[in-house]
């Protein structure tokens, strides 16, 4: 039996990193509602993830987009670093930016034009010298790139264009810096997607080194993929470097993490700690689009998800489960699992945040505070984040 002090001690240790974007406006492709309070610029969308990690304890890093989170001088990004640091933040990855601009109609990195390739490498390299700047560890790369119709380019020559962008940002990482390369098997690219899958991301993981890792975004999967095989699989090769948590119901729907499947996520979750990456190498953080719900409370919510579906897989019995799987006892097997899926353990979370000097319950005293109603009255005026469709 798995011991519950254990199991408090190892949730202890986790950390979710929450990203900047999903504390501003944001939406589907067709309509961003506004809301009051929201973030005017990424020192507002700090103060908010302070407060996240305020009330969950586990929240202690803050992932940026650029340009989203572009601040100028040269003192610009040591500034927001320590501005993060005053609140009790750091800043985490690093997000590029390539399926904004027009030039990247046709790709960015992949584009047949060389003049629009360096054009996507010159702002990748770029967010490296943040990096730098702000002592972050990851560059997190996703690219829309793709084709619409046979014949639109040569697939293969888009390959060989992705490994030579990719290495060439490699070179310019430092020793103590990852690439982390994300895989989206459609959208906006419905011919075909240059980095459709975690195969593909892996094999140029694999030719890059043991700095590239994959990313693995757990609503960036067609229906009924087994994506637990995935993180196992990706996890004895020693090449899953991250999570972008979130749900989704029909495509990259970007909903609050465990909130249309969580039985998923603790599956997911099972398969991260049955093979050892419950570890800071694997970064578990949100990639969240809060169309309708209030931000702050949505995030908190995430992250309680995610320690909610961490304790449950934490509390599998790997023995008894052992010994059904080997004496070939199917239905005893699938009954451990589900023995653990099934406890609530909102005690026991509840127990460790007060071990840990908080409130029991991070939404009601997230509530109490009355942060919401302080940023409605001072943040009138100016340009909220976020981007409109």
């Amino acid at each position: 039996m798995t011991e519950l002090a254990a199991v408090k001690a190892a949730l202890k240790t986790q950390a979710v990193e929450t990203p900047s974007w999903a504390y501003g406006n944001s939406g589907t492709r067709f309509k961003v509602f506004a809301q009051p309070g929201v973030p005017r610029d990424p020192w507002e969308k700090l103060a908010d993830a302070a407060k996240v990690h305020e009330f969950t304890g586990v929240a202690p890093t803050v992932a940026l987009h650029i340009p989203w989170d572009k601040v100028d001088g040269s003192d610009g990004y040591p500034e927001l670093a320590k501005f993060a640091e005053e609140r009790g933040v750091k800043l985490g990855a690093i997000n590029s930016n390539t399926f904004q601009d027009d030039a990247y109609k046709l790709g960015s990195i992949c584009h047949a034009d060389p003049a629009v390739r360096r054009k996507a490498l010159d702002h990748l390299l770029e967010c490296v010298d943040i990096m730098d700047a702000t002592g972050s560890r990851d560059l997190k790369l996703w690219f829309a790139d793709g084709t619409n119709y046979p014949g639109q380019d040569d697939i293969r020559e888009r390959q060989d264009r992705l490994a030579e962008g990719l290495a060439e940002v490699y070179r310019r990482l430092g020793d103590d810096q990852r690439m982390l390369l994300e895989y989206k098997f459609f959208e906006p690219a419905f011919y075909h997607t240059d980095v459709p899958d975690w195969g593909t991301a892996y094999a140029h993981c694999l030719r890059l080194g043991e700095k590239a890792q994959v990313v693995v975004d757990t609503g960036h999967h067609a229906p009924g993929t087994n994506i637990e095989f995935i993180v196992a699989t990706l996890l004895r090769e020693g090449k899953l470097g991250a999570f972008d948590f979130n749900s989704r119901f029909y495509a990259d729907d970007d909903l609050m993490v465990g909130s249309a499947d969580p039985f998923q996520l603790f599956r997911i979750m099972y398969e991260v700690i049955r093979g050892g990456g419950f570890t800071p190498e694997v970064a578990f953080m949100l990639d969240q689009c809060h169309n309708i719900e209030a931000k702050i409370p949505a995030i908190i919510r995430s992250v309680m998800n995610v320690q909610e579906a961490t304790a449950k897989a934490l509390l599998v019995d790997r023995e008894a489960l052992d010994a059904a799987q080997r004496s070939g006892d199917v239905l005893e097997a699938n009954a451990v699992i589900m023995d653990a899926y099934n406890t609530d353990v909102r005690p026991l979370l509840r127990e460790m945040r007060e071990e840990m000097g908080l409130d029991p319950d991070p939404m009601a005293a997230y509530r109490r505070s009355g942060w919401a109603a302080k940023i409605v009255a001072e943040r009138v005026g100016g340009q909220q984040a976020g981007w409109g469709a």
